[in-house]
């Protein structure tokens, strides 16, 4: 007989026993499966990593965009009308002071010259036919003035004669008119003198302008070789050669001194009455812009190796931004900068004496408030409201909230509370 057809067979009161039996043997491993649960050892804290408040003084530094430009930026443009016949440097490379950049044909000049070199020699030579005519008018005046005192003599002698009819009166009348023509004569050589004086004086004011227009075509002539002023980097050419270049065409390149270069930056308004606040008189801002060493981070975020210094600041804030331009002078050997790259310029504006920082990624943000998560001596977390600064590199300066020696979290603070018990570690990140 088979075990089902055994049970079948079997009393129903065995078959309840059993049955009843079974579910309290259930039951005994149920209740003895719970208290082994609730046996079991609790979970370790979990691991959070904490760096410690510090406190020392640091640099403030604030940062703004800036814009290369060249210490000076000489325009090359044509003082003199035209054609351009040659160009004598390589546009991007290194130009001295005098070197020649472009050559416009001189030979329209050099004949102006030429014939204002002419016209000056002839003005010179009248200067001295004049002189010449002069020194005969002053020689004629002294003769006419001996034949007018010889004559005088003579009538002051007949005089008394004739009044005693030793010498017939036709004898004094004769004296008489002979003086008045040698007057007249004398008075005719006067004025041929001062003729020859005017002549001498036209003639030198002809030599003068003369002289002026020779060196007015002699600088016209210079102005057919444009060269640069400055030492520098002079740009593309914006006309070649075969151009008609005027005083009116432009500029024909721009020649930059790049060493030391200028960096433009704009400061807030708000940030320049600050700093004039600190420091209220000439003699104090510049001893500490003197102090100020600026630093350069340039587009690809490296830090130029030369650090910088304060130039100037501009006479007025520029009434739309409501900021006000400064310009920094940076070493430039190698001319690596050049005018028109941007930039952030830094500096230290001054220093946070015992400031207190931590990780940055220790601040949490909930609505609008500010706040770590401090692990106290028995290792309990409690969480503290705090009130930041400025930020140093990685970390935030707390102005209030923690203090000295305090250990923040900064890595697991998503997995802890208020009261939580935590296993410390230090984080080595800073």
């Amino acid at each position: 007989m088979s075990v089902a057809n055994r049970l079948n067979s079997a009393p129903r009161g065995i078959l309840q026993w059993a049955a009843a039996c079974l579910i309290i043997t259930t039951l005994l491993i149920a209740a003895g499966c719970s208290k082994a649960t609730s046996a079991a050892k609790p979970p370790d804290p979990p691991s959070v990593q904490v760096a410690e408040v510090v406190q020392k003084d640091v640099p403030l530094y604030k940062e703004w965009i800036g814009t290369l430009d060249g210490l000076v930026n000489a325009d090359i443009k044509a003082q003199v009308a035209g054609y351009l016949t040659q160009q004598s440097y390589t546009e991007g490379s290194f130009v001295k002071s005098g070197q020649l950049l472009f050559q416009i044909d001189p030979r329209p000049f050099q004949a102006a010259l030429d014939q204002a070199q002419g016209q000056l020699e002839q003005s010179q030579g009248q200067v001295e036919q004049a002189r010449a005519q002069l020194a005969l008018a002053e020689a004629q005046v002294a003769v006419a003035e001996a034949n007018q005192g010889r004559v005088q003599l003579d009538v002051e002698r007949y005089t008394p004669l004739a009044r005693q009819q030793a010498i017939t009166q036709q004898d004094l009348d004769n004296a008489l008119q002979n003086n008045l023509a040698a007057k007249a004569q004398l008075q005719a050589a006067r004025a041929q003198v001062e003729t020859a004086r005017a002549q001498i004086t036209a003639s030198t004011a002809a030599v003068a302008s003369a002289k002026a227009a020779s060196e007015t075509a002699r600088i016209n002539l210079g102005f057919t070789r444009l060269t640069s002023p400055i030492d520098g980097i002079p740009g593309i050419a914006q006309l070649q050669v075969g151009a008609l270049v005027s005083p009116a065409s432009g500029a024909i390149t721009t020649v930059s001194t790049v060493d030391p270069i200028k960096v433009y930056f704009t400061a807030s308004e708000q940030e320049y009455l600050e700093y004039t606040r600190r420091f209220p008189t000439f003699e104090k801002r510049r001893a500490a812009e003197n102090l100020l060493n600026l630093e350069l981070i340039l587009a690809d975020g490296i830090i130029y190796p030369h650090k910088g210094k304060f130039y100037f600041a501009d006479r007025q804030v520029d009434v739309r931004t409501g900021a006000i331009r400064l310009a920094g002078l940076f070493p430039n050997p190698n001319n690596i900068l050049r005018p028109g790259q941007y930039g952030r310029i830094r500096t230290s504006t001054q220093t946070r004496q015992g400031a207190l920082l931590i990780p940055q990624q220790a601040v949490i943000d909930l609505q609008g408030t500010q706040q770590v998560a401090v692990v106290d001596g028995s290792n309990k977390v409690a969480i503290h409201a705090v009130s930041l600064g400025e930020t140093i590199d990685h970390d935030w300066i707390v102005r209030d909230g923690v203090k000295p020696g305090d250990h923040v979290i900064v890595e697991g603070l998503q997995k802890v509370r208020q009261g939580m018990q935590v296993n410390p570690k230090p984080f080595a990140a800073r």
